[in-house]
């Protein structure tokens, strides 16, 4: 089980160090490369939790709760465990240990099988995670399955790299008259205790792999306390997870689900006294809650941000107008990542067809996402269905915000009549409606602010994701002193910076192994995933020596 694994963990090794492309996980769910049948087959395992108690075995109240419905019109019916929160922690408490003194080729070897066994029920997770998350079954295989596959195998190599930085055991020598001073030291991993991540709605898998991966490879139990709409692939990962740990001859208490409907397990769970390291990600309002008041913990977390991009100029209207449409209407912009605000001058833009006056830059963009999702049958399988009805009332309220360029609609799939489907709404704003555009509208809202120049847009861009955060930024330019004054002003607002994105590669996605997502250094998160800093205060090193 663990040395068929090295290899991969030396490769993603490599990879965190050298920044190119690497992927140790297949993003095509082809049967090419997943073999005829695995489709079928994992459609058949989803299928099969449907209606009925999930097979987790941890102890719990002895009620079964749950009441997850897909944004595609479907009850999944899947009942759950109630657990108890001091039960938990003790249980993992008791199951540290073990696990700590098994180092940490072990452990990450172990976690690089888990995450090998949740690679290959790639096709049983895209299932759940649609039916959950609303996004289409590509992406939510894509997403859902090897990118967040990937996100969790980066997690435990930069885990694995911090605590292998330096020796385990060394001889210390100090000349003295006569003979040295020898000394035999020992230098052993002491892991922070017991981790809780907290998961989100949208990508239940992509954003808790990294902190599920990072704390159990540094030697922290976990544990996973879903979103109450998105709990089975969270609860399908940890159930893999107990498998994996309990062959290798661990407490498969390491790893424990904690589902709960509405009742404050989350602070419970996060205040606990035993509970010392939290990864969340969602609303700005709990994150800020968490940050102050689980302060026996170490928090990470990943909170709401206003994403920019500014527009100066470009050498390809229409590679510009339609990467920015694909943006805008990815998973109707339910992603943290997506663009909100689009700063364009008053006086408008050149480009490699002429001068395109501001008003011109609005409508062609309106224009490219009409024509992106005009057929129903294939808009649906890029934007997906709304994951709840908070994002529906904000798409049904935008058009009172401004001037509206482009109407939201509501398509019509072909496979779930009862989906709830929007394609993106385009709004013009004043740059003095800081109210409007100064905070996030989460999901297929977007905003054209007219601004005075490509310098005051960069402006808006430093000061407002200063102010409230973001996650990505974007700059569009045919000049290479606006393109450096566009990254000096995303590292005084500490934000990634993507430009002149015109081809297949998009502002709100982003590459394991190479690409940042967050920093850390903006309101938008407390952390980037991933980096040294994500790894480092999940354990501590602790010595012993003796004369020689």
């Amino acid at each position: 089980m663990f040395e068929q694994h090295r290899d991969t963990l030396e490769k993603a090794l490599s990879a965190i160090a050298e920044r190119g492309y690497w992927s140790a996980y297949p993003e095509s769910p082809s049967p090419r490369v997943h073999g005829e049948g695995a489709a079928e087959r994992g459609k058949e395992a989803f299928e099969s939790y449907l209606g009925k108690p999930f097979p987790l075995d941890q102890p719990g109240t002895g009620a079964w709760i749950g009441a997850e419905r897909s944004p595609y019109g479907i009850d999944l019916g899947i009942t759950y465990p109630e657990p108890v929160a001091e039960e938990l922690v003790r249980a993992a408490t008791t199951a540290l240990p073990a696990w700590r003194d098994a180092g940490p080729d072990t452990r990450a070897l172990t976690c690089v099988e888990i995450v090998d066994r949740i690679h290959r029920r790639s096709f049983e997770l895209a299932g759940a995670v649609q039916h959950t998350t609303g996004q289409a079954f590509v992406m939510a295989f894509q997403a859902g399955g090897p990118h967040a596959q990937d996100r969790a195998l980066e997690a435990i190599a930069y885990g694995y790299a911090a605590m292998t930085s330096s020796a385990a055991t060394a001889r210390w020598e100090k000349p003295a008259k006569g003979a040295p001073l020898v000394m035999d030291k020992r230098f052993t991993v002491v892991p922070r205790g017991v981790a809780l991540v907290i998961g989100c709605n949208t990508f239940p898998t992509w954003n808790a792999y990294p902190g599920l991966f990072a704390s159990l490879v540094t030697g922290n139990p976990v544990i996973v306390k879903p979103h109450p709409r998105a709990v089975l692939p969270l609860a399908i990962t940890v159930l893999i997870a107990r498998e994996v740990l309990a062959e290798a001859g661990f407490d498969p208490a390491l790893v424990s689900l904690a589902v709960e409907e509405g009742r404050g397990l989350a602070k419970t769970l996060a205040t606990h006294p035993d509970v010392r390291i939290v990864d969340f990600t969602g609303s700005t309002e709990f994150g800020e809650w968490l940050e102050r008041n689980a302060t026996q913990a170490l928090v990470h977390t990943e909170k709401a941000g206003v994403n920019t991009i500014v527009v100066d100029s470009t050498a390809s209207w229409r590679g510009m107008l339609g990467n920015l449409a694909f943006s805008l209407s990815l998973y109707s912009g339910q992603m943290c990542t997506a663009p909100q605000n689009i700063l364009v001058p008053a006086h408008g833009i050149e480009t490699d067809e002429g001068h395109k006056s501001f008003d011109e830059v609005a409508a062609g963009l309106a224009a490219a996402v009409g024509k992106l999702l005009g057929d129903d049958a294939r808009a649906v399988e890029l934007t997906g269905a709304i994951v709840n009805p908070g994002v529906l009332a904000r798409v049904e309220a935008a058009p009172s915000l401004g001037d509206v360029v482009l109407e939201s609609r509501a398509p019509k799939h072909p496979s779930f009549p009862d989906a709830v489907v929007r394609t993106p709404v385009i709004v013009r704003v004043d740059p003095s409606r800081t109210d409007v555009y100064g905070h996030e509208h989460f999901g297929p809202i977007s905003f054209v602010i007219p601004t005075g120049s490509t310098e005051e847009s960069l402006d808006v861009l430093r000061d407002t994701i200063k102010a409230r955060g973001a996650l990505t930024a974007a700059a569009y330019s045919t000049s290479e002193d606006v393109l450096g004054q566009a990254e000096r002003a995303a590292v005084d607002a500490g934000v990634n910076l993507s430009c002149n994105l015109t081809g297949g590669v998009f502002v709100n996605q982003s590459a394991a192994f190479s690409d940042y997502h967050g920093s850390g250094a903006n309101p938008a998160a407390t952390a980037s995933l991933t980096d040294p800093g994500y790894v480092a205060g999940r354990f501590h090193v602790v010595q012993s020596r003796r004369p020689a």
